[in-house]
C-alpha cells in the first residue's frame, strides 16, 4: 500500500464511521422504543419477564433492569433460612453457601454506639450485632442480604465487565475502599504544593449584553434594541449584535429562545444539535481557545446550557454566548428585567465583597468569592491544602449528591389522597457552618472499637466519611435512610426492606439519623473511615451570601414596582445558584474535555477521544482527563454538606419551635418522592416555616384523588400542577 492508497483508505474508513454513527442513532431510537414497550407490558398484572425477554430479544436481567416490578420474588423478597445443602458448583452459578474451606471468617466491624433520643427504648446492651457480610480489602460491594441468612462468601471473581454492562444486568456498583497497610497510609494526605490561597488580584469585569432570541430584543446597558436575527444561527446572532453594540462586548446572555435547539428535530440527540449549532462556520470568526490565565478548551457542549466561545479572525476580540439559565429560570422575564436582576445581584454582593465581579457562571463566581474569604492571618492564611488525588477519587466515587427517589405503588396507593410538595428554602446554606479541615485521620474498625462510647459518639458527630455495614431493623415500615450503590455509574438507592444488609459509605449526619431516628435505630458497623478536624472554611462566605439573599428576598416581597420585585426575586435565585454551584465546584469531578476538529484535519483528534458528533465540516469529540491540579478542589466539603442535606430531608430539629420536621416525621406510607431539596407527601404537615434557610416551605398542593406518578416526567407534571393550584388558592386567581 502506497501513500495515495493509504489516504484513500482513510477516507473510506471515515465514511464508514459516519454511517455507523447514523446507524447507532437509529438503533438507540429503536432500543428506547423497545424499553417503552417493555415498561408498558410490565403494567399487566400477569406479565412475566420469562415471556417478555425472548419476545424482546433480551436477557432476563436486561428486562428486569428496565422493569424491576418483573423481578422474580426470590430477588426481591428476603430469603428465609434454609436447611444446609451441598455447595453448588461454582462454575455454573453464584456461590450461596460454599464449603467452609472457601468461606474465610470476615473481620467484624465495630458497632456504632446507641444515639437514641426521646422516649424510645434503646436496644439492650447485649443485643447481637448484625451478621457481618464479607469485607474485602479491595473495593467493597454492597450486598442486599437478609440479616437472618447464613453468611455468604464473595462469589468467584467474574470476567471483567464494563460499568454499563453491569448496570444493564442490574448489578450494584462496587464502592472502593481504602487499601490496607502503607498504601492506604499514603492515600491519607495532601497533594504536594497545592492549596487554596487568597487571590492577590481582582477579576476582570466583562461587558455584557442580554438577548431574547425569540423576540430579537437586545439590551445593552440601559438601551433596548430589536434585532433581526435571521435564522438564529451563531453567525446571525454575532452579526446582528455587533452591528448594534460596541465590539468591546465580551459576553452575550441568551434570556429566551434557546437558539441552539433550532434544528433539534434533525438530530437523534439534543447534544448533537447543540454541537452542530456551536460549530457551524462563522465567516470572520473562529473557535476561541482562551487567553492569558483564563484558558478554556473551545466550546462547552451541554444539552441545555451550552457555552459558545468565539474569537474574531486576525483580532483580539473575544466573545461568549451563554444561557442565563445557568443562573436562574427567567420565568418569562424580558431582557431588561434580567439585566436589572444582574445589577441588583452585583450591588448585593458588593455590599460584602468590595472586589466582587460577575463571572460567566455561578460556579465560577461563587468559588471566586469564596477565595476572597480565605483568612489573611491565622491558621489557614497559607491556604487550605488539597487532598491527595486518591482521596479525591474515593470521595468522588462514594459521596453522592442530592437524594432523588420516586416511591411507586404498591408502596403508595394507586390513587393518592393528595400530593403536597415541601421544598427546603436555600437548603445547602443551612449546612455550611462546619466543614472538615486539616489532614484526615484514618479510623479503622479496630481503632473505633477501642474507643469509649463517648469518643465514638464524638467522632460520628464530627466531620467524617465512614465505610459502614448497615442492617435495616426488623419491623421497619418507612423510607430508607442510608444510600447504597445501585446499578449505574453514579446511581444510588435507599434500601428499606427489614433485614436487608448492605455496605456503603456515609457521612456523620446520615449515620446519626440512622442511629437516632424517631422510629427504630438501625444496626451500623464501622468498617473504616476518615475523620477530620472541625473547621469553618465556608462559614464567612455562606453568611455573606445568606445576607445578600435575605436582602434581595425582602426587596422581592416589598418593592412597589412589580418589575423590580421580579428582578429582585431572580437576583435572589442567582445567589442560591452561587452557593449551590459553588459547593458543587468544590467536588471537582474528573474532567471531560470537549473539543472540535475540522474534518480536513481529523488526524489531530486525540487518540483517546470519543467522537460524539460530526457534520460536513467538523468532528466533535470528548475525552476524560482525570483530576486536574485544581487549587480549589475540596470534595470533602461538598460531601459533608450533601450528607447533612440528605439527613435533613429525613429529620431536622427546629430549635426555636422545639419540634422535628422531615420525611420520617410523616406517617409511614405517605412519602411519594424525594427530589434533592424537596419531599412529596400525600398529606399536609404542620411544619413551622419562618422563611429561614433550610426550613420546609409548602410549595405545591394538589388535592386528590391523584394518580400516583410512576415516572419522573409524571412527577414533574403533577408538581407543576400542584404549584399552580396552591398559587390559585393563595391569590384567589389564575397562576
Amino acid at each position: 500500500m502506497d501513500s495515495k492508497a493509504y489516504t484513500a483508505a482513510l477516507a473510506e474508513l471515515r465514511t464508514l464511521r459516519d454511517e455507523i454513527k447514523k446507524k447507532q442513532a437509529e438503533v438507540a431510537k429503536l432500543e428506547t422504543e423497545r424499553a417503552r414497550r417493555v415498561t408498558a407490558l410490565a403494567g399487566y398484572e400477569k406479565a412475566k419477564a420469562e415471556r417478555i425477554a425472548p419476545a424482546a430479544g433480551m436477557s432476563l436481567a436486561e428486562v428486569v433492569a428496565i422493569a424491576p416490578i418483573l423481578a422474580p420474588d426470590s430477588l426481591t423478597t428476603p430469603e428465609q433460612p434454609a436447611p444446609a445443602r451441598p455447595a453448588p458448583d461454582v462454575h455454573t452459578q453464584p456461590v450461596e453457601e460454599p464449603p467452609v474451606a472457601q468461606t474465610p471468617e470476615p473481620a467484624p466491624g465495630a458497632a456504632a454506639p446507641s444515639m437514641a433520643r426521646g422516649p424510645r427504648t434503646p436496644p439492650p446492651a447485649d443485643a447481637a450485632p448484625p451478621t457481618p457480610a464479607r469485607v474485602e480489602a479491595s473495593p467493597a460491594t454492597a450486598h442486599a442480604t437478609p440479616a437472618s441468612s447464613a453468611p455468604a462468601a464473595a462469589p468467584p471473581t467474574p470476567p471483567a465487565s464494563t460499568p454499563s454492562s453491569l448496570a444493564a444486568a442490574g448489578v450494584p456498583r462496587s464502592l472502593p475502599s481504602l487499601p490496607e497497610g502503607p498504601e492506604g497510609d499514603r492515600w491519607v494526605g495532601h497533594t504536594a504544593n497545592l492549596a487554596s490561597t487568597r487571590p492577590n488580584f481582582t477579576q476582570q469585569a466583562r461587558s455584557t449584553a442580554f438577548l431574547d432570541t425569540a423576540t430579537g430584543m437586545l439590551v445593552y446597558r440601559d438601551q433596548a434594541t430589536r434585532l433581526d436575527l435571521g435564522s438564529r444561527s451563531a453567525a446571525d446572532i454575532l452579526r446582528a449584535v455587533f452591528h448594534t453594540v460596541p465590539e468591546g462586548v465580551e459576553r452575550i446572555y441568551i434570556t429566551a429562545g434557546d437558539p441552539w435547539h433550532r434544528d433539534a428535530g434533525r438530530y437523534p440527540f439534543l447534544r448533537d444539535a447543540v454541537a452542530a449549532w456551536l460549530n457551524a462556520p462563522i465567516p470572520g470568526w473562529r473557535t476561541d481557545t482562551g487567553r492569558g490565565k483564563d484558558r478554556m478548551a473551545g466550546h462547552f457542549v451541554h444539552a441545555r446550557h451550552p457555552v459558545g466561545r468565539y474569537q474574531r479572525e486576525g483580532a483580539d476580540q473575544h466573545v461568549e454566548i451563554r444561557s442565563v439559565g445557568e443562573w436562574f429560570d427567567p420565568e418569562g422575564a424580558d431582557p431588561t428585567t434580567v439585566r436589572d436582576a444582574f445589577v441588583l445581584l452585583w450591588k448585593a454582593l458588593r455590599a460584602h465583597w468590595s472586589d466582587a465581579v460577575m463571572m460567566g457562571s455561578p460556579s465560577q463566581t461563587g468559588r471566586d468569592l469564596w477565595t476572597r474569604t480565605i483568612p489573611a492571618r491565622g491558621q489557614f492564611s497559607e491556604g487550605y491544602p488539597v487532598l491527595s488525588e486518591e482521596l479525591r477519587g474515593l470521595l468522588h466515587a462514594t459521596a453522592g449528591q442530592g437524594r432523588t427517589e420516586l416511591i411507586t405503588p404498591p408502596d403508595v396507593p394507586e390513587q393518592l389522597p393528595a400530593l403536597v410538595e415541601y421544598d427546603r428554602t436555600f437548603a445547602y446554606a443551612k449546612h455550611t457552618w462546619k466543614s472538615p479541615v486539616g489532614t484526615p485521620r484514618r479510623i479503622t474498625a479496630a481503632t473505633f472499637a477501642s474507643w469509649s462510647e463517648k469518643e465514638q459518639t464524638k467522632a460520628l458527630f464530627g466531620c467524617g466519611h465512614w465505610q459502614v455495614r448497615v442492617t435495616v431493623p426488623d419491623g421497619w415500615n418507612h423510607v430508607g435512610i442510608l444510600p447504597a450503590p445501585a446499578p449505574g455509574e453514579r446511581a444510588w438507592h435507599y434500601p428499606r426492606t427489614p433485614g436487608t444488609t448492605f455496605t456503603t459509605w456515609a457521612g456523620g449526619p446520615e449515620l446519626y439519623t440512622a442511629l437516632s431516628n424517631p422510629l427504630a435505630p438501625w444496626k451500623v458497623e464501622i468498617l473504616d473511615g476518615l475523620l477530620w478536624d472541625d473547621g469553618k472554611p465556608l462559614d464567612d462566605w455562606s453568611k455573606k451570601l445568606k445576607e445578600a439573599w435575605a436582602s434581595l428576598s425582602a426587596q422581592a416581597d416589598l418593592h412597589g414596582d412589580p418589575t423590580q420585585r421580579q428582578a429582585a426575586h431572580l437576583a435572589s435565585r442567582a445567589v442560591r445558584s452561587l452557593l449551590l454551584y459553588g459547593i458543587g465546584s468544590f467536588a471537582q469531578r474528573p474532567r471531560t474535555v470537549t473539543g472540535t476538529t475540522p474534518r480536513t484535519a481529523e488526524r489531530d483528534v486525540p487518540a483517546d477521544a470519543e467522537i460524539i458528533g460530526f457534520d460536513d465540516d467538523h468532528v466533535t469529540w470528548q475525552r476524560p482527563t482525570g483530576f486536574s491540579r485544581d487549587p480549589n478542589a475540596h470534595p470533602e466539603w461538598a460531601a459533608t454538606i450533601w450528607s447533612g442535606a440528605r439527613a435533613a430531608l429525613l429529620s431536622m430539629r427546629m430549635r426555636d419551635d422545639n419540634t422535628h420536621v422531615g420525611a420520617l416525621h410523616a406517617p409511614p406510607g405517605t412519602v411519594v418522592a424525594f427530589r434533592t431539596d424537596a419531599v412529596y407527601l400525600t398529606a399536609p404537615q404542620n411544619w413551622p416555616y419562618h422563611g429561614q434557610p433550610g426550613e420546609y416551605l409548602r410549595k405545591g398542593h394538589l388535592t386528590g384523588p391523584v394518580p400516583a406518578p410512576t415516572t419522573e416526567d409524571e412527577l414533574l407534571a403533577l408538581r407543576d400542577a400542584g404549584r399552580n393550584a396552591l398559587h390559585r388558592t393563595r391569590t384567589g386567581g389564575d397562576a
